[in-house]
Order: structure tokens, then C-alpha cells, then sequence
């Protein structure tokens, strides 16, 4: 059992973006950004209304973090943990009401320091790229009971 077993794992989660998932994000948060939460505010802008978190969408990723660590059978003496996110950029906004799918794949692995690196894409219901980012990930040895 290595790391190197993790290389081209992938998921893949599918989620119609609701406007519970915003006003809840931003309750728990306290973004109350006009750009959440205020319709007519956000018609006037080239979004044309309401986006979601960019927030949100990371919490989405760590969600197939989670999705991919229940593919590593053979990593089931590692204990996983998030070392953070990098390169995040947000292309284009999520609307309330769009379908995001996010596509999770490590494409690449350390050995000598037990991390692995995926690469993440949020597309929209229509097919644009909306987000971008990668996931760096330590896999550290469970320790005997």
C-alpha cells in the first residue's frame, strides 16, 4: 500500500445549486454579499443575478475529497488530511437554479511526502467552465491501537 496507488483516482458529483444552499451558506458565514442575497441588485451586473459563494463551491470540493478518500481501499492505513487548495480561480459565476457538476481527479503524487495533488473543474448545465482549482492532500500512517 502507497500513495502512489491513489494516481488517477476520480469523481465526480453532480448538484442543482438551490437558493436554500446560498441563504443557509450565509447565514452560517455572515457574507450577506449583495451578490448572494439581493436579486434586483445583482440584475444590473453582466451576472445578470445572483451567484453562489465562491465558498460554497470550495465546500463543494471538499466534499469529493471526501468521495475520494472512499476509493483508496488500499490506503485504509492512512489517515487523509487537507493541506488546502490552490490556484482556485472562479471563471465564470454559479446562479442560483444552475446544475454544477465537479470533476475530482489526482493527477499527481509525492512519495516522499505521502500528498497527493487532484485537479479540480466546475462546469455548469450548459458546459462552462466556471471554477478551477487544485487539491493538495497528506496521507498520514494510522498509528497501531
Amino acid at each position: 500500500m502507497s500513495v502512489s496507488d491513489t494516481l488517477g483516482l476520480s469523481v465526480t458529483f453532480r448538484k442543482t445549486v438551490s437558493e436554500s444552499d446560498v441563504y443557509l451558506f450565509a447565514g452560517i458565514t455572515g457574507d450577506l454579499s449583495p451578490n448572494h442575497v439581493d436579486e434586483e441588485f445583482m440584475k444590473g451586473t453582466p451576472y445578470g443575478g445572483r451567484i453562489a459563494h465562491g465558498a460554497l463551491l470550495v465546500g463543494y470540493m471538499s466534499g469529493c475529497s471526501t468521495d475520494i478518500v472512499d476509493k483508496c481501499v488500499t490506503m485504509r492505513d492512512y489517515q487523509p488530511v487537507s493541506l488546502g487548495y490552490d490556484k482556485i480561480r472562479f471563471l465564470k459565476g454559479v446562479r442560483i437554479g444552475d446544475t454544477i457538476q465537479l470533476d475530482y481527479k489526482i493527477t499527481s503524487v509525492d512519495e516522499a511526502k505521502n500528498r497527493t495533488s487532484a485537479d479540480i473543474t466546475i462546469h455548469n448545465q450548459r458546459g462552462e467552465l466556471c471554477v478551477i482549482a487544485n487539491h493538495i492532500m497528506t496521507w498520514l500512517k494510522k498509528s497501531a491501537v
